[in-house]
């Protein structure tokens, strides 16, 4: 997986303005919204809006993602139809609780699947959603889930965002965590992006287009990590060479498995690199 998750910023899909000026933003994933950001009185009309922008291109390398309606509203057929139709790479299903869910959409379109992640039922059911053949990624629905748990901190959600990390590991997929509401707040947004990915996220949902660089530093490898892969893969390199199958490097041994990681860290760079380059 070396394509960049860094940063995937929520657009309200009724807003031209906001989908035009996200054409320029250094953001690797738009989640385009027909859910949460849209007023009920706006829904049928931002569909257009979304398709309208889209059918437009210029959005470069972007990853586009449309998060349509709950299959159980008055929208979410239709919306899931829509983005069918539309020049995006993949739906974004709210609340899914199961695998069932998935099927429910995947009768309606042929994109790739993301699942929201922020029921408690979801929580549970992770392996069996991340297992479906249709699903890609998750999205971790912090603040739902909060709602529904009764709980005012992210310690109470680290079960959850464990369970679901474990589940898109094991079957391959995207997992992006949950947002951070005070956009104002730096500091607490920098600690969170980097607990994330320490946890093993591929990057963070952001509510503001001023999160972006930090969410792309925190999940980006830093200078030092690049430097460390190339020398490991040498000095395992040359071990090999005289016959052994394992390297010293900084007093630590490094084995075969340290070279998988060092190699996916080398290739997220090479990715990182070629998208901000190009």
């Amino acid at each position: 997986m070396t394509r960049p998750y860094r940063s995937a910023l929520y657009i309200p899909g009724s807003r031209p303005r906001a989908l035009d000026k996200a054409r320029g933003l250094a953001v690797d994933v738009l989640l385009l919204d027909l859910e949460d950001a849209v007023t009920p009185d706006e829904k049928v009309a931002a569909r257009a809006t979304l398709a309208d922008e889209l059918g437009k291109g210029g959005y470069g390398n972007r990853l586009r993602v449309v998060r349509i309606n709950g299959l159980d509203t008055g929208w979410g057929a239709d919306d899931a139809m829509a983005a069918t139709a539309m020049a995006c790479d993949a739906v974004l299903l709210p609340k899914v609780n199961n695998a069932a869910d998935v099927d429910a959409l995947a009768r309606l379109t042929d994109k790739p699947i993301w699942a929201m992640m922020e029921t408690p039922l979801g929580i549970l059911n992770a392996a069996e959603i991340a297992a479906h053949p249709k699903i890609a990624g998750f999205v971790m629905g912090t603040n739902d889930l909060a709602k529904d748990l009764n709980t005012r901190t992210r310690a109470a959600l680290m079960t959850s965002l464990q369970m679901c990390l474990l589940a898109a590991r094991a079957h391959g997929i995207v997992a992006i965590d949950g947002v951070y509401n005070a956009f104002k707040d730096e500091d607490g947004f920098k600690i969170e992006c980097e607990q994330g990915r320490d946890f093993g996220f591929d990057g963070k949902s952001l509510i503001h287009p001023a999160q972006i660089a930090t969410a792309n530093a925190a999940f980006a490898p830093s200078q030092g990590e690049i430097e460390l892969a190339t020398r490991q893969i040498a000095a395992f390199a040359e071990a090999e060479a005289g016959g052994q199958g394992v390297a010293v490097v900084d007093g630590k041994i490094v084995e075969n498995l340290h070279i998988v990681t060092a190699r996916a860290t080398l290739a997220k760079a090479d990715a990182i690199n070629k998208l901000e380059t190009s």
